[in-house]
């Protein structure tokens, strides 16, 4: 069983938290060493098979698996999916799926973001294995129960955040640790999105659904709201009630090598600029800033994240580095300062980062670190290797389960938390508030949710 995310006191909390956040100090170990997992074929159920969840049941179902019960709330991407998997039972209700069901084992949730908290809920409440999408939520006290519930349930989870399973990722921390750069000293993350309409640009033509598509179960636990194509099926990432932003989005992926190879763990101290941030959508672009005081292995640094474009259009970006030359920074990517140089990577993920300048990568990897951590036998596929680790009967310590994907989530949205305070804040994980603004609870929990849809932990 995994372990519980956080006691009441703040020392046990953190305490907890670095545990679960740290890489596995121990000699390298593959999978394959411990042999196969028992050939046996899992009862799977995909919630949210059409674009990103075709794919992730798809690669759930591989190694013999069973898709036994499909769920869409769009009727036409039901239809493709049962056309696919016959034998399977199709639904527009999750819920109804997950309590007719009886012999489903594991669920791939891939759905907008707001609903990954009821979804993921219902599952664990009954004893099925997870994996979810990333951010695992786009609101902190639904993100911090989902945690609580695995963890309760003894569930295997996982977050599809691909770049996880890569060799790129462990080279990274490898690296950092044998000194490629020096001392760190601060990071910088950015990304082109949002490629949707956010700030003033995200409105409202309401209209009445389509009739394939179940409105109701689509708006989940969030209050009614007419239907408008400008949310569904796809610009809802730009809105705070339904989406997460570009932080959101893309985060869990850009945030993820550096998260892991540095121990960061949850910073204190965040502070955002905005441009034309609304009500109801996340802004055009953001600059955010986090900061770690006395971190335990690096003392202080920052983090700066960059997002979408400033008030004339341009690109937001971090400087660039003289160690870089002429390297451009490419539409995403990050960058690792160091003392002794700097580490580069173009992409959303971990992918073939670069040490410069390139005499310091010359010498450096003349005599490359040992490979001490392990390396996932499915690299790019992270509901495969979920899968494998339920034939295990253990989620595997690379994996991005909850442990770790809960606190990495968590970045992303207390960077979102800062945005719409607009101010900079004292984030205290452990009690999930912002200190002395108690004002900000509403940004932190759902104002509102619908009834019937009241999840918690305690109820599990």
């Amino acid at each position: 069983m995994q372990k519980r995310p956080f006691s009441t006191s703040r020392r046990s909390f953190l305490k907890g938290l670095a545990a679960t956040t740290s890489g596995i100090l121990v000699p390298r170990v593959f999978w394959a060493q411990s042999g196969p997992p028992p050939s046996r074929k899992i009862r799977l159920a995909g919630i949210g098979v059409g674009g990103k969840g075709e794919g992730d049941i798809r690669y759930a179902e591989r190694g013999g698996n069973d898709v036994v019960a499909i769920c869409d709330v769009d009727s036409r991407t039901l239809a493709k999916a049962a056309a696919k998997y016959p034998g399977a039972k199709a639904y527009t209700d999750f819920r109804k799926m997950l309590d007719e069901v009886k012999d489903i084992e594991a669920v791939t949730i891939s759905t907008p973001d707001h609903m990954h908290f009821p979804a993921a809920m219902h599952a664990i409440a009954l004893g099925k294995h997870v994996c979810v999408q990333k951010p695992l939520a786009n609101t902190l006290w639904e993100l911090r129960e989902m945690h609580i519930a695995a963890n309760k349930k003894g569930v295997i989870t996982q977050m599809g955040n691909q770049g996880h399973t890569y060799d790129d990722n462990r080279k990274l921390r490898e690296w950092i640790e044998a000194g490629a750069i020096g001392k760190v000293k601060e990071v910088h993350v950015w990304t082109n999105r949002p490629i949707w309409p956010q700030g003033k640009d995200a409105i409202f033509n309401t209209t009445d659904a389509p009739e394939y598509l179940d409105w109701k179960q689509w708006l989940a636990q969030t209050p009614d709201h007419a239907y408008a194509p400008n949310i569904h099926p796809f610009k809802w990432r730009g809105y705070l009630e339904w989406g997460s932003g570009a932080i959101g989005d893309m985060g869990c992926h850009l945030m993820d090598p550096i998260f892991y190879a540095l121990d960061l763990g949850v910073p204190r101290h965040v502070e955002a600029t905005m441009e034309d941030l609304t009500d109801t959508a996340w802004p055009r672009g953001a600059v955010v800033k986090y900061h770690w005081k006395d971190h335990a292995k690096l003392g202080d640094i920052t983090m700066t994240w960059y997002e979408g474009k400033d008030a004339k259009g341009a690109p937001l970006l971090p400087p660039i580095p003289p160690e870089l030359g002429e390297n451009k920074l490419g539409p995403g990517g990050w960058i690792i300062v160091g003392s002794e140089g700097v580490i580069l990577n173009i992409g959303d993920q971990c992918n073939k980062p670069l040490i410069f300048p390139e005499a310091r990568r010359a010498e450096f990897l003349a005599h490359p670190p040992e490979k001490k951590y392990p390396r996932s036998p499915k690299a790019g596929e992270p509901q495969e290797e979920w899968t494998l680790a339920i034939k295990n009967g253990k989620a595997f310590d690379f994996m991005s389960k909850f442990d770790y994907a809960a606190p990495l989530t968590e970045l992303g949205l207390i960077g979102g938390l800062a945005m719409r305070v607009g101010k900079p804040i004292e984030w205290d994980s452990a009690k999930l508030e912002v200190v002395g603004m108690p004002d900000a609870s509403r940004f932190i929990k759902r104002a509102a949710y619908r009834e019937g849809w009241d999840y918690s932990s305690a109820k599990i």
